[in-house]
């Protein structure tokens, strides 16, 4: 029960948000129409099943006249009922696409919103796969809680209707055995709750590893596409290094869960199966078993034992809802735990950025970056890099450079606001602009100047502006090609995604530049291209560079150095030749 009622919570939690939104006034009025309909549809099924006991009573009577209008009498009620169903399922799917867009929205702010996305990473990410639960898991969640939700208010509602008719009919048909007359109020009633009861217990025990295991399955086949992912993404390196039978292999492995667990839902699903079959037929009879006795004593006509088998069968059907929708329901817990835990991986990785201990950033009116007393750690909190009392000024060029693993791109991240482990303070001008180009730039698939001018939105830089800036970075080939759309991270080489790197912030023109071995795949002489082309548009922009090579030093004023104290490194300030 305890169980019961969390799961409840859970999905009142997920799904009512909705239901306030700015779009409620239309999510609840086509909620309100789906329920109507379906009340419609089960006041039309009662309605039907009086019309049972008449036609059949018509056929045993031959009367035609009779027959006749109570085959008009049911075309008119199939005719309504076929509308109802048409319009249910149409508002059905309009309220499931609505919600989806507000839901997929609101889980694509909360992943996406001051790089949660990026430390749900650094704490392990213990919502696998999030693409899987924003574009999959949304749609399955909508869907199965619609589907179960009015299945249940209609059986429900079924159940209060024909259980009146039925306990009446059980009146008019006293239960018979072997000839005697036993009178036992609402029999029919009690048959169909005691035999719905046991096929419900039985359902559950037979087939409650279905949840688990469906849960694993989504897991299993979101992590074999992942992997599959990266090879097509990372197709290059694989053929370099011949790495076509490890990463087979690799895939085959993960296939191998997939499989695997599948196949114990298979093995599951078919004993499940044997005894929903084997139960699905017996209900067909079974009611006419229970009845006929009173039928072929004569207590009833041919129609009341129809209408009676009817009744039965409706009621018997409500209470064994849970047997009719079992596999769909252990899909559905296993949807419902994946988008609570990506709720919870939300939460965790916006509690790590407010929860102390955590690097501040702050604004200031002072015209300079401030680092007080910052100590960078890592998520398990052990100590990485010390930065204490240092400061950036306007306009200014800083190299850092350090052993590789000192922290150096973990300091740039600290300083950028998305790594949020540690102490200290850093202090930012008010409204100053800043930009970090790591060493691998991002591009979106979209048409080139698009993609050089990210984040800023399409149209921010006219196309002369972008094209001019692609051919000022050495790139003049490809200042002819912005309109063109592609997957550029893939189609250019590392050293052509720098330049273009480089050219973005020609572009955005930030007042503070950090450069996280943003030139490293260039050679030397392209590199000082860079810097000097960097000094000559962005007068005013201040530079920070990590850096190793020794040429780097004429383009830079100051010079931050990693030095080993204990077990973390330090910065430590000092002076560099005038830069060129």
């Amino acid at each position: 029960m305890s169980g019961m009622l969390s799961t409840l919570a859970t999905i009142w939690r997920i799904a009512s948000p909705y239901f306030s939104s700015e779009d409620r006034w239309p999510g609840r009025a086509l909620l309100a129409a789906v329920i109507a309909i379906e009340l419609s549809l089960v006041a039309i099924s009662v309605l039907l099943n009086q019309w049972n006991n008449v036609f059949y009573n018509a056929l045993q009577d031959k009367n035609w006249d009779a027959f006749v209008y109570q085959l008009g009498y049911f075309c008119v009620l199939a005719a309504f009922y076929i509308v109802l169903a048409v319009y249910q399922l149409y508002l059905n799917q309009w309220l499931q696409i609505r919600w989806r867009r507000w839901m997929t929205r609101t889980y694509l702010d909360h992943w996406l919103a001051s790089s949660n996305h990026y430390r749900m990473q650094l704490l392990g990410d213990a919502a696998d796969n999030p693409d899987q639960r924003i574009a999959e898991d949304i749609q399955l969640f909508i869907d199965r809680t619609l589907t179960i939700g009015v299945g249940l208010l209609s059986s429900i509602v079924t159940l209060g209707s024909f259980v009146i008719i039925l306990w009446s009919l059980s009146a008019a048909a006293p239960f018979h055995f072997f000839g005697t007359t036993i009178n036992i109020p609402g029999y029919l009633v009690w048959a169909a709750l005691i035999y719905a009861v046991v096929g419900t217990v039985l359902t559950h025990l037979i087939g409650r590893a279905l949840i688990a295991l469906s849960f694993m399955q989504q897991r299993y086949e979101a992590d074999f596409r992942f992997n599959l992912v990266r090879v097509r993404e990372n197709g290059e390196q694989i053929a370099l290094l011949e790495g076509e039978t490890a990463e087979r292999d690799r895939l085959l492995n993960r296939f191998g869960n997939v499989v695997a667990n599948y196949l114990a839902i298979m093995a599951r699903q078919k004993k499940l199966t044997f005894f929903t079959a084997t139960y699905s037929q017996i209900s067909i009879v079974f009611p006419y078993i229970v009845a006929s006795p009173a039928y072929f004593a004569g207590a009833i006509q041919l129609g009341g034992l129809m209408q009676t088998a009817s009744a039965f069968n409706s009621v018997q059907g409500a209470l064994s809802f849970f047997i009719t929708v079992y596999r769909s329901l252990a899909e559905w817990r296993a949807v419902i735990e994946r988008l609570s835990g990506f709720d919870r991986a939300v939460a965790a990785a916006r509690a790590a950025a407010v929860t102390p201990p955590v690097i501040d950033i702050s604004t200031s009116d002072k015209p300079a970056i401030a680092l007080t007393d910052v100590v960078v750690h890592l998520p398990d909190g052990s100590s990485l890099v010390e930065a204490k009392d240092l400061t950036i000024g306007p306009g200014e060029r800083v190299l850092l450079s350090g052993p590789s693993g000192s922290g150096k791109s973990t300091l740039f991240r600290a300083m950028s606001g998305i790594w949020p482990f540690g102490t200290g303070t850093v202090a930012v001008p008010k409204g100053a602009k800043v930009m970090t180009l790591p060493q691998r730039p991002y591009f979106p698939i979209a048409r080139l100047g698009s993609a050089v001018a990210y984040p800023a939105e399409p149209g921010t830089f006219d196309s002369a502006r972008v094209a001019e800036a692609i051919a000022a970075v050495g790139l003049p080939a490809l200042a002819a090609r912005i309109e063109e759309e592609a997957h550029w991270n893939r189609m250019l080489s590392l050293g052509e995604q720098q330049r273009l790197g480089i050219a973005r912030a020609l572009l955005h023109e930030p007042d503070y530049l950090f450069l996280d071995e943003a030139t490293a795949s260039l050679d030397e002489p392209a590199e000082a291209a860079l810097y000097k082309l960097l000094a000559e548009r962005l007068k005013k922009t201040t530079v920070v560079s990590i850096g190793h090579r020794s040429t780097l030093t004429v383009f830079h004023q100051r010079h931050w150095m990693m030095t080993l104290i204990g077990d973390h490194y330090a910065v430590h300030s000092g002076a560099l030749a005038p830069a060129a």
